[in-house]
């Protein structure tokens, strides 16, 4: 290759990385096309076309892409990682789980491989192998507050409550306006009957999320089961403000309103119709 066409290459390839960094990834595509044009073996090329077109949704395309680089770099651990996403994305989790081990057989301490590798057991239901990858994952960088989430997630499938809570309580420890991990850690709480805890915590991803209906809602339950009717009516009033046909008709069945059934300000609330 001449020098002329080692400038070009260069250019060419900065400015795919530019306009991926821009978000705009058909015009990264034909940067990275030229490149090609140029250079076919550059792996470096193939694999970030194929993150361009990852993030256009075109996970078979890009799937081809990452198969390039890797013809050309076997051990390219970011190029598995990669092309496991597009597989877990279009539901392939075997073929995802391959990919993740190829990228661990090059770079065993590679936590977003590991990481990746939990999800797509998590999703197929291998949720003690799913907590094994997450480990690892958090062995190797530990202030990964989503692979203690998720963690929590695949605990929560085993009924391993207390563990579901310290995973979420490692999650906030790291990232404390993590409003998701508030919520579900006071489902968690919710669950095991500690409705004062659970009030607490859902009262922090309130502070974070003020109008999620599903935590006003939540947060009402916990209160009807402790009897305290005017706030349990309170935040199921706020719940069914914010989306009415769900909350109405869930509230309708649930026995944690019991209690309030016999109240005139259930019936109302709940068979209100709203104006046109």
């Amino acid at each position: 290759m001449s020098n002329a066409q080692d400038v070009e290459v260069a250019f060419f390839f900065q400015k795919g990385l530019y306009l991926n960094k821009r978000k705009d990834y058909a015009a990264a595509i034909a940067s990275y096309d030229r490149v090609l044009e140029l250079q076919a073996d550059f792996p470096d090329a193939w694999y970030n076309r194929g993150n361009a077109l990852y993030y256009m949704g075109r996970y078979d395309d890009a799937i081809a892409s990452y198969d390039q680089a890797l013809e050309y770099e076997p051990g390219f651990s970011e190029a598995w990682n990669n092309r496991g996403s597009a597989l877990d994305d279009l539901h392939r989790y075997e073929a995802a789980i391959d990919s993740y081990d190829q990228a661990l057989k090059f770079r065993p301490n590679y936590a977003w491989a590991w990481y990746n590798r939990g999800i797509s057991l998590r999703n197929l239901t291998r949720y003690e192998d799913a907590i094994n990858s997450y480990d690892r994952a958090i062995e190797f960088k530990p202030d990964y507050y989503w692979a203690w989430y998720n963690r929590a997630l695949a605990m929560r499938q085993l009924n391993r409550m207390e563990s579901v809570v310290a995973s979420y309580d490692k999650a906030l420890e790291f990232k404390v306006d993590f409003e998701e991990a508030w919520t579900n850690r006071g489902n968690a709480l919710y669950f095991m009957g500690q409705l004062e805890a659970a009030i607490v915590s859902y009262d922090q991803a309130l502070t974070i999320k003020p109008n999620s209906p599903n935590t006003l809602y939540n947060k009402a339950c916990c209160y009807a089961l402790q009897g305290k009717v005017d706030l349990a009516f309170e935040y199921l009033r706020q719940a069914v403000d914010l989306s009415p046909d769900e909350y109405r008709e869930i509230a309708k069945t649930n026995t944690d309103f019991d209690q309030l059934r016999q109240d005139e300000r259930f019936s109302a609330l709940i068979n209100e119709v709203q104006g046109c």
